[in-house]
């Protein structure tokens, strides 16, 4: 771990799930931050659209998402007509990644991760705006159905990633995630959790040796 503990810590853009923000983010990702202490850091962005909510919901922190299936409703397995706000999002992360960089790579949860793959898909493809992303950590992810945004999985995603399946996932179900991971061409580890950000002894050695890869060597 030479590099690693010689060279500055990696820096992560962190995509949160849908009703999520990053307040909420990061209170959800305490663990994995102290997992990662050292090695990476954690720089949360919540999602450009507030989620209309019904109840009384926190007004200083609304939940946010980063695309709508239907109007201010959002299902994953939905194959929507009319996806609708994806172009401010990927606009949002472009501006993070400009703005408040440097960054070295990206992690997403849920909706997040969806989204940080479309991310991955565009700089694979050479879009520049995001051109700090290096590799991707994708937890809980899974491929959009919308048919609008099937051009993000036409050809298999060549940038590195991690991608966090949760085997008792009910939110998003653990076929959906593999689903995703089959789009690009690097591993993918299992936990035996639901629907949340693993940070346990197993996942934080995967974690560490995955990010390990990406680290500057030292004077970079």
């Amino acid at each position: 771990a030479g590099a690693m503990s010689e060279g500055r810590p990696l820096r992560l853009l962190a995509l949160h799930g849908y009703r999520q923000s990053e307040r909420r983010f990061r209170q959800r990702t305490g663990a994995l931050r102290k997992a990662l202490r050292g090695r990476a850091e954690l720089v949360a962005l919540s999602a450009p659209h507030a989620v209309p909510e019904a109840g009384g919901e926190d007004d200083d922190d609304p939940p946010r998402g980063w695309w709508f299936s239907g109007p201010g409703t959002f299902e994953a397995g939905e194959a929507a007509a009319a996806p609708a706000g994806l172009e401010e999002s990927l606009s949002a992360v472009a501006a993070a990644l400009a703005e408040r960089g440097p960054f070295d790579g990206l992690l997403g949860f849920s909706q997040g991760a969806a989204l940080a793959a479309m991310v991955c898909a565009l700089r694979a493809r050479g879009d520049r705006r995001f051109q700090p992303v290096a590799f991707a950590i994708l937890v809980a992810g899974f491929a959009s159905r919308a048919p609008a945004h099937g051009h993000f999985y036409r050809e298999p995603i060549a940038l590195p990633s991690l991608h966090v399946v949760g085997d008792a996932d009910a939110v998003i179900a653990a076929p959906l995630s593999r689903e995703l991971a089959q789009r690009f061409v690097e591993p993918v580890l299992t936990h035996p959790g639901g629907h949340f950000v693993p940070a346990a002894a197993p996942q934080k050695k995967v974690y560490l040796d995955f990010l390990e890869r990406f680290q500057p060597a030292q004077g970079q």
